[in-house]
Protein backbone atom coordinates (compact mmCIF):
# COMPACT_ATOMS: atom_id res chain seq x y z
CA UNK A 1 0.00 0.00 0.00
CA UNK A 2 3.02 2.62 1.07
CA UNK A 3 4.13 1.69 -2.63
CA UNK A 4 0.76 3.03 -4.06
CA UNK A 5 0.75 5.73 -2.21
CA UNK A 6 3.68 6.93 -2.93
CA UNK A 7 3.48 6.01 -7.15
CA UNK A 8 -0.13 7.80 -6.55
CA UNK A 9 1.39 11.06 -5.30
CA UNK A 10 4.47 10.97 -7.84
CA UNK A 11 1.28 11.06 -10.33
CA UNK A 12 0.11 14.56 -8.94
CA UNK A 13 3.68 15.84 -8.51
CA UNK A 14 4.24 15.00 -12.50
CA UNK A 15 0.92 16.53 -13.78
CA UNK A 16 1.72 19.72 -11.37
CA UNK A 17 5.32 19.93 -12.81
CA UNK A 18 3.58 19.44 -16.11
CA UNK A 19 1.43 22.14 -15.47
CA UNK A 20 3.74 24.40 -14.46
CA UNK A 21 6.10 24.09 -17.34
CA UNK A 22 3.30 24.47 -19.78
CA UNK A 23 2.85 27.76 -17.72
CA UNK A 24 6.59 28.65 -18.03
CA UNK A 25 6.24 27.76 -22.13
CA UNK A 26 3.06 30.05 -22.18
CA UNK A 27 4.96 33.28 -20.69
CA UNK A 28 7.62 32.46 -22.77
CA UNK A 29 6.12 32.17 -26.16
CA UNK A 30 4.28 35.55 -25.21
CA UNK A 31 7.22 37.39 -24.57
CA UNK A 32 8.70 35.94 -27.72
CA UNK A 33 6.20 36.93 -30.00
CA UNK A 34 5.79 40.34 -28.37
CA UNK A 35 9.45 40.99 -28.40
CA UNK A 36 11.24 40.35 -25.18
CA UNK A 37 13.04 43.90 -25.28
CA UNK A 38 9.92 45.81 -25.65
CA UNK A 39 8.25 43.51 -23.08
CA UNK A 40 11.20 43.76 -20.75
CA UNK A 41 10.80 48.11 -21.04
CA UNK A 42 7.34 47.79 -20.31
CA UNK A 43 7.50 46.29 -16.82
CA UNK A 44 10.46 48.11 -16.08
CA UNK A 45 8.20 51.45 -16.59
CA UNK A 46 5.47 49.98 -14.66
CA UNK A 47 4.46 51.86 -11.81
CA UNK A 48 5.06 49.26 -8.84
CA UNK A 49 3.64 50.97 -6.12
CA UNK A 50 0.13 49.31 -7.35
CA UNK A 51 0.81 46.31 -7.41
CA UNK A 52 0.52 45.65 -3.68
CA UNK A 53 -3.11 46.87 -4.03
CA UNK A 54 -3.68 44.39 -7.48
CA UNK A 55 -2.61 41.36 -4.91
CA UNK A 56 -4.96 42.79 -2.45
CA UNK A 57 -7.96 42.68 -5.42
CA UNK A 58 -7.06 39.39 -5.83
CA UNK A 59 -6.85 38.23 -2.23
CA UNK A 60 -10.86 39.20 -2.01
CA UNK A 61 -11.59 37.72 -5.17
CA UNK A 62 -10.29 34.29 -3.01
CA UNK A 63 -12.20 35.53 0.38
CA UNK A 64 -14.80 35.67 -1.70
CA UNK A 65 -14.71 32.81 -3.47
CA UNK A 66 -14.34 30.76 -0.08
CA UNK A 67 -17.10 32.34 1.68
CA UNK A 68 -19.45 30.73 -1.37
CA UNK A 69 -17.58 27.58 -1.20
CA UNK A 70 -18.01 26.79 2.54
CA UNK A 71 -21.58 28.47 2.06
CA UNK A 72 -22.32 25.79 -0.73
CA UNK A 73 -20.68 23.13 2.46
CA UNK A 74 -23.39 24.13 4.36
CA UNK A 75 -26.36 23.50 1.65
CA UNK A 76 -25.12 19.86 1.61
CA UNK A 77 -25.13 19.40 4.42
CA UNK A 78 -21.52 19.63 5.60
CA UNK A 79 -21.58 21.52 9.38
CA UNK A 80 -18.67 19.65 10.74
CA UNK A 81 -15.73 21.46 9.21
CA UNK A 82 -14.48 24.08 10.77
CA UNK A 83 -13.76 27.72 8.69
CA UNK A 84 -10.42 27.06 9.44
CA UNK A 85 -10.00 23.51 8.31
CA UNK A 86 -12.37 24.62 5.04
CA UNK A 87 -10.25 27.37 3.96
CA UNK A 88 -7.13 25.20 4.19
CA UNK A 89 -9.17 22.50 2.05
CA UNK A 90 -9.88 25.96 -0.29
CA UNK A 91 -6.46 27.12 -0.81
CA UNK A 92 -4.54 23.61 -1.04
CA UNK A 93 -6.47 23.07 -3.97
CA UNK A 94 -5.11 26.06 -6.01
CA UNK A 95 -1.75 24.36 -7.67
CA UNK A 96 -3.96 21.26 -8.78
CA UNK A 97 -5.69 23.89 -11.13
CA UNK A 98 -2.90 24.22 -13.37
CA UNK A 99 -2.52 20.28 -13.56
CA UNK A 100 -3.93 18.33 -17.17
CA UNK A 101 -7.01 17.38 -16.74
CA UNK A 102 -7.68 19.30 -14.21
CA UNK A 103 -7.24 16.48 -11.29
CA UNK A 104 -6.65 18.80 -8.67
CA UNK A 105 -11.48 19.48 -8.96
CA UNK A 106 -12.29 16.13 -8.36
CA UNK A 107 -9.18 15.68 -5.51
CA UNK A 108 -11.00 18.16 -3.81
CA UNK A 109 -13.67 15.94 -3.33
CA UNK A 110 -12.21 12.95 -1.96
CA UNK A 111 -10.20 15.57 0.50
CA UNK A 112 -13.67 16.71 1.35
CA UNK A 113 -14.68 13.15 1.94
CA UNK A 114 -12.09 12.54 4.39
CA UNK A 115 -12.35 15.35 6.53
CA UNK A 116 -16.58 15.28 6.78
CA UNK A 117 -17.57 11.52 4.83
CA UNK A 118 -19.45 13.23 2.92
CA UNK A 119 -19.89 10.98 -0.56
CA UNK A 120 -17.76 11.90 -3.14
CA UNK A 121 -20.53 12.25 -5.40
CA UNK A 122 -21.60 14.96 -3.87
CA UNK A 123 -18.30 17.16 -2.97
CA UNK A 124 -17.73 16.87 -6.82
CA UNK A 125 -21.54 18.34 -7.17
CA UNK A 126 -19.83 21.45 -4.46
CA UNK A 127 -17.00 21.68 -7.18
CA UNK A 128 -18.88 21.91 -10.01
CA UNK A 129 -21.51 24.48 -8.65
CA UNK A 130 -18.34 26.37 -7.97
CA UNK A 131 -17.64 26.53 -11.49
CA UNK A 132 -20.81 26.89 -12.61
CA UNK A 133 -21.72 30.06 -10.51
CA UNK A 134 -17.89 31.65 -11.20
CA UNK A 135 -19.23 31.50 -14.87
CA UNK A 136 -22.09 32.71 -14.53
CA UNK A 137 -20.34 35.39 -12.48
CA UNK A 138 -18.13 36.62 -15.09
CA UNK A 139 -20.99 36.10 -17.75
CA UNK A 140 -23.34 38.71 -15.71
CA UNK A 141 -19.78 41.16 -16.04
CA UNK A 142 -19.10 40.64 -19.79
CA UNK A 143 -22.72 41.19 -20.89
CA UNK A 144 -22.38 45.24 -20.83
CA UNK A 145 -18.96 44.07 -23.01
CA UNK A 146 -20.71 42.08 -25.37
CA UNK A 147 -23.74 44.25 -26.19
CA UNK A 148 -20.52 46.69 -27.15
CA UNK A 149 -18.37 44.31 -28.95
CA UNK A 150 -20.89 41.86 -31.09
CA UNK A 151 -18.27 40.01 -32.22
CA UNK A 152 -17.96 37.92 -28.67
CA UNK A 153 -21.95 37.47 -28.27
CA UNK A 154 -21.94 33.92 -30.29
CA UNK A 155 -19.39 32.77 -28.06
CA UNK A 156 -21.14 34.45 -24.89
CA UNK A 157 -24.21 32.87 -25.97
CA UNK A 158 -23.50 29.57 -26.14
CA UNK A 159 -21.64 29.22 -22.58
CA UNK A 160 -24.44 30.92 -21.49
CA UNK A 161 -27.08 28.56 -22.71
CA UNK A 162 -24.70 25.69 -21.67
CA UNK A 163 -24.54 26.62 -17.90
CA UNK A 164 -27.97 27.81 -17.95
CA UNK A 165 -29.13 24.61 -19.16
CA UNK A 166 -26.86 22.77 -16.62
CA UNK A 167 -29.00 24.50 -13.47
CA UNK A 168 -32.29 23.85 -15.53
CA UNK A 169 -32.30 20.35 -15.82
CA UNK A 170 -30.77 19.63 -12.18
CA UNK A 171 -33.91 21.16 -11.15
CA UNK A 172 -36.52 19.35 -13.37
CA UNK A 173 -36.11 16.51 -11.17
CA UNK A 174 -38.37 13.79 -13.24
CA UNK A 175 -35.74 14.57 -16.23
CA UNK A 176 -32.66 14.58 -14.67
CA UNK A 177 -33.53 10.92 -13.42
CA UNK A 178 -34.85 9.98 -16.74
CA UNK A 179 -31.63 10.79 -18.04
CA UNK A 180 -28.96 9.49 -15.32
CA UNK A 181 -31.70 6.18 -15.70
CA UNK A 182 -30.66 6.04 -19.48
CA UNK A 183 -27.13 6.57 -18.70
CA UNK A 184 -27.09 3.51 -16.31
CA UNK A 185 -27.73 2.03 -19.64
CA UNK A 186 -24.39 3.01 -21.42
CA UNK A 187 -21.19 0.31 -20.42
CA UNK A 188 -18.95 2.91 -18.87
CA UNK A 189 -21.57 4.78 -17.26
CA UNK A 190 -22.89 2.11 -15.61
CA UNK A 191 -19.70 1.59 -13.51
CA UNK A 192 -20.38 4.80 -11.60
CA UNK A 193 -24.24 4.74 -11.29
CA UNK A 194 -24.15 5.30 -7.61
CA UNK A 195 -21.62 8.19 -7.61
CA UNK A 196 -23.52 10.22 -10.55
CA UNK A 197 -26.63 9.90 -8.28
CA UNK A 198 -24.58 11.78 -5.21
CA UNK A 199 -23.61 13.78 -7.87
CA UNK A 200 -26.71 14.96 -9.51
CA UNK A 201 -28.35 14.71 -5.62
CA UNK A 202 -25.70 17.55 -4.49
CA UNK A 203 -26.23 19.65 -7.56
CA UNK A 204 -30.30 19.42 -7.12
CA UNK A 205 -29.80 21.06 -3.63
CA UNK A 206 -26.90 23.62 -4.47
CA UNK A 207 -28.48 24.92 -7.86
CA UNK A 208 -31.79 25.87 -6.25
CA UNK A 209 -33.23 29.27 -6.97
CA UNK A 210 -31.83 31.35 -3.99
CA UNK A 211 -28.71 29.12 -3.26
CA UNK A 212 -28.28 30.00 -7.23
CA UNK A 213 -28.89 33.57 -6.45
CA UNK A 214 -26.50 34.31 -3.49
CA UNK A 215 -23.38 31.98 -5.48
CA UNK A 216 -23.93 33.96 -8.36
CA UNK A 217 -23.94 37.02 -6.81
CA UNK A 218 -20.58 36.22 -4.59
CA UNK A 219 -19.27 35.32 -7.90
CA UNK A 220 -19.89 38.63 -9.26
CA UNK A 221 -18.36 40.74 -6.87
CA UNK A 222 -14.95 38.34 -6.56
CA UNK A 223 -14.76 38.49 -9.77
CA UNK A 224 -15.32 42.27 -10.32
CA UNK A 225 -12.39 43.07 -7.93
CA UNK A 226 -9.75 40.65 -10.51
CA UNK A 227 -11.35 43.20 -13.42
CA UNK A 228 -10.44 45.94 -11.12
CA UNK A 229 -7.03 45.14 -10.35
CA UNK A 230 -6.31 44.51 -13.96
CA UNK A 231 -7.53 48.09 -14.63
CA UNK A 232 -4.87 48.94 -11.75
CA UNK A 233 -2.32 46.70 -14.12
CA UNK A 234 -3.07 49.04 -16.77
CA UNK A 235 -2.85 52.46 -15.43
CA UNK A 236 0.47 51.23 -13.60
CA UNK A 237 1.63 50.83 -17.40
CA UNK A 238 0.35 53.89 -18.69
CA UNK A 239 -2.73 53.76 -20.21
CA UNK A 240 -4.97 56.78 -19.43
CA UNK A 241 -7.08 56.09 -16.45
CA UNK A 242 -11.22 56.69 -16.65
CA UNK A 243 -14.53 54.90 -17.15
CA UNK A 244 -13.71 53.34 -19.96
CA UNK A 245 -10.18 52.15 -19.47
CA UNK A 246 -12.09 50.67 -15.91
CA UNK A 247 -15.30 48.52 -18.00
CA UNK A 248 -13.07 46.90 -20.85
CA UNK A 249 -10.74 46.19 -18.17
CA UNK A 250 -13.34 44.24 -16.26
CA UNK A 251 -15.11 43.16 -19.66
CA UNK A 252 -11.31 41.51 -20.77
CA UNK A 253 -10.53 39.57 -17.58
CA UNK A 254 -13.94 38.21 -17.05
CA UNK A 255 -14.37 37.26 -21.03
CA UNK A 256 -10.52 35.90 -20.87
CA UNK A 257 -11.83 33.90 -17.69
CA UNK A 258 -14.87 32.50 -19.83
CA UNK A 259 -12.17 31.53 -22.55
CA UNK A 260 -9.88 29.52 -20.34
CA UNK A 261 -12.52 27.58 -19.02
CA UNK A 262 -14.26 26.60 -22.13
CA UNK A 263 -10.60 25.99 -23.04
CA UNK A 264 -10.30 22.97 -20.54
CA UNK A 265 -6.79 23.82 -20.40
CA UNK A 266 -4.97 23.62 -17.24
CA UNK A 267 -5.48 26.70 -15.24
CA UNK A 268 -6.66 28.05 -19.05
CA UNK A 269 -2.90 28.18 -19.71
CA UNK A 270 -2.61 29.53 -23.50
CA UNK A 271 -6.15 30.48 -23.99
CA UNK A 272 -6.80 33.16 -21.21
CA UNK A 273 -2.99 34.62 -22.35
CA UNK A 274 -4.06 34.73 -25.62
CA UNK A 275 -7.46 36.40 -25.39
CA UNK A 276 -6.22 38.91 -22.70
CA UNK A 277 -3.52 40.23 -25.20
CA UNK A 278 -5.46 40.22 -28.05
CA UNK A 279 -8.37 41.47 -26.42
CA UNK A 280 -6.08 44.34 -25.28
CA UNK A 281 -4.59 45.24 -29.02
CA UNK A 282 -8.39 45.20 -29.94
CA UNK A 283 -10.52 47.54 -28.08
CA UNK A 284 -7.86 49.55 -26.70
CA UNK A 285 -5.29 49.48 -29.69
CA UNK A 286 -2.49 48.89 -26.73
CA UNK A 287 1.17 47.73 -28.65
CA UNK A 288 2.17 44.47 -27.99
CA UNK A 289 4.69 44.92 -25.94
CA UNK A 290 2.36 46.51 -23.45
CA UNK A 291 -0.33 43.90 -24.04
CA UNK A 292 2.09 41.15 -23.35
CA UNK A 293 3.40 42.68 -19.91
CA UNK A 294 -0.15 43.68 -18.79
CA UNK A 295 -1.16 39.78 -19.22
CA UNK A 296 2.01 38.85 -17.73
CA UNK A 297 1.85 40.92 -14.89
CA UNK A 298 -1.71 40.17 -14.39
CA UNK A 299 -1.66 36.53 -14.23
CA UNK A 300 1.08 36.83 -11.96
CA UNK A 301 -1.48 38.34 -9.32
CA UNK A 302 -3.92 36.02 -10.30
CA UNK A 303 -3.16 32.22 -11.13
CA UNK A 304 0.06 32.27 -10.26
CA UNK A 305 -0.11 34.28 -6.76
CA UNK A 306 -3.31 31.61 -6.11
CA UNK A 307 -0.87 28.85 -7.01
CA UNK A 308 2.20 30.39 -4.82
CA UNK A 309 -0.51 30.55 -1.51
CA UNK A 310 -1.64 26.93 -2.55
CA UNK A 311 2.07 25.36 -2.64
CA UNK A 312 2.30 27.37 1.02
CA UNK A 313 -0.52 25.90 2.31
CA UNK A 314 0.32 22.33 1.32
CA UNK A 315 3.29 22.99 4.11
CA UNK A 316 0.19 23.38 6.62
CA UNK A 317 -2.36 20.85 5.41
CA UNK A 318 -0.67 17.46 5.14
CA UNK A 319 -3.17 15.59 7.03
CA UNK A 320 -5.90 17.10 3.76
CA UNK A 321 -3.15 16.58 0.91
CA UNK A 322 -1.73 13.12 1.98
CA UNK A 323 -4.84 11.32 0.99
CA UNK A 324 -2.98 9.63 -2.52
CA UNK A 325 -4.83 9.06 -5.61
CA UNK A 326 -4.86 5.07 -5.12
CA UNK A 327 -6.77 5.92 -1.68
CA UNK A 328 -9.00 8.50 -3.46
CA UNK A 329 -9.91 5.54 -6.35
CA UNK A 330 -10.25 2.76 -3.12
CA UNK A 331 -12.56 5.61 -2.10
CA UNK A 332 -14.41 6.62 -5.11
CA UNK A 333 -15.31 2.92 -5.63
CA UNK A 334 -15.99 2.68 -1.98
CA UNK A 335 -18.71 5.31 -2.90
CA UNK A 336 -20.03 3.22 -5.52
CA UNK A 337 -20.54 -0.18 -4.10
Amino acid sequence: MRSEATTSSSQITRRLTLGLLFGFLVMLVLVLVADLRQVRQQVLNFNWVLYPAVLGLTFVNYVLRFVKWHFYLGQVGVNTISWGDSARLFVAGFPLAVTPGKVGEALKAVWLQRLSGLPVGRGIAVVLAERISDGLGVLALSTLGVIAYPRYWPAFAIVLTGLAAVIIISQIRPLALTLLTWGERLPVVNRFVHLLHELYEGSYRLFRPWTTLVAVSLGTISWLAEGIGFYLVLTGLGVPPGWNTLSIAVFIMAFSTVIGAVSALPGGLGASEASIAGMLALLLNVPPGLAAAATLLIRFATLWFGVSLGLIMWLFARDIIGLSNSQAAVEVSRDQS
